[in-house]
């Protein structure tokens, strides 16, 4: 599993606006339009105060307009042949004062546009490889709405660094919360093979499909197993009917949304205590928590009952059993636990699994 996000405390409070995504093109276009501006207006300022300046090449030494277009150019790209000069203590102050300064920022504008533009071109496509070469056994999201944003949530909370999720979704709106989440996005259908190709769903270790539509789902599942057969798929359905039609279609996990807030709604009016600790349970942080850990080498060979965490099944070799099973009377080498544990872990009550004690994994 990866490692446990970090939280800075220094970093609480402060405000960070998103970039501001424009078109190189329209970057490129609005500095060259200022480089033309610098130019035209050089060219006036030196045409308006012709008179002090002389043209060695011409025998009038009168200069004209190209005069003052050709005197610019070779001024603002430094090149400076000396045919034509400034002659009066004005026009040499204008060119001390305005034109070394217009020249300054005629050349900033073109050589800092153009190695702008190559730098953050080259800075971005370096950062996709990297991310491309690193992305592996990593959680893909596809759909990033309220589902899937808790979805993420949750995996964060439960030690998945943000880093080794990808989301997937066509939306404006979807991209600018993920990456307010600070989370890579791919942007497009999710249906489409390149487009799952490029969130690497071929070495993702797990597939969250959340979309709105459940045919949407459908496809996406039937895309995502063809490109990953070993991926775990926990895909979302609005309606029951099509629970059956989403497993044939690969999803190991398929968890229908309408009927699980309609059955909290329903404990709710029948017990509100019972509604309470049902909620409690789907709440990260407080309280009680849901939860699947190792089994310890100590705990070898015991009932399920009688473990310090509350045990409400087992897993053994892929399947689930309830913990009253006759299967699982006696926990062995390589089961995994879910149990029901305090959210919070006090000091003197350590939980089990958490102070470095040897797990009883079938690798041991």
């Amino acid at each position: 599993m990866p490692d446990r996000p970090s939280h800075d405390s220094a970093a609480a409070g402060r405000v960070a606006l998103p970039d501001r995504q424009r078109s190189p093109w329209f970057e490129l276009l609005k500095r060259l339009g200022a480089a033309i501006g610098i130019l035209v207006g050089t060219v006036l300022l030196v045409y308006v105060d012709r008179e002090g300046y002389t043209d060695n090449n011409d025998p009038t030494r009168a200069v004209d307009l190209v005069d003052a277009l050709y005197y610019t150019t070779v001024t603002l790209s430094t090149t400076g042949y000396g045919d034509i000069a400034p002659v009066s203590t004005q026009a040499r102050l204008v060119n001390a004062f305005v034109i070394t300064p217009a020249r300054v920022g005629f050349l900033v504008l073109l050589i800092g546009t153009t190695l702008e533009v190559l730098a953050s071109q080259g800075r971005e496509m370096f950062r996709v490889n990297r991310w491309r070469k690193r992305m592996a056994e990593h959680v893909v999201v596809i759909g990033y709405g309220t589902k899937g944003r808790r979805a993420v949530d949750t995996l964060v909370q439960n030690g998945w660094d943000r880093d080794a999720v990808v989301v997937v979704d066509p939306r404006q709106t979807a991209m600018d919360d993920a990456h307010a989440d600070g989370l890579a996005i791919v942007i497009g259908d999710a249906t489409r093979r390149d487009v799952l190709r490029r969130a690497r769903v071929a070495e993702a270790t797990q597939v969250v499909i959340t979309t709105d539509r459940d045919d949407t789902n459908v496809l996406a599942t039937l895309t995502v197993r063809q490109l990953n057969p070993e991926a775990s798929i926990v895909t979302a359905v609005r309606e029951q009917e099509n629970v059956p039609l989403m497993r044939q279609s690969g999803a190991d996990s398929v968890i229908t949304s309408s009927d699980a807030v309609g059955r909290l709604l329903g404990l709710s009016s029948l017990s509100p205590a019972l509604g309470s600790v049902m909620e409690d349970l789907l709440t990260y942080g407080e309280g009680l928590e849901v939860a699947e850990r190792d089994l310890l080498v100590t705990e070898v060979g015991k009932a399920p009952q009688s473990l310090p965490d509350q045990v409400i099944a087992v897993v053994r070799d892929e399947r689930v059993y309830r913990y009253f099973d006759p299967v699982v009377t006696q926990l062995a080498r390589g089961d995994h636990l879910i149990v029901v544990r305090p959210a919070q872990e006090l000091a003197w009550a350590p939980r089990p699994g958490t102070h470095g004690e040897a797990s009883a994994s079938a690798e041991d």
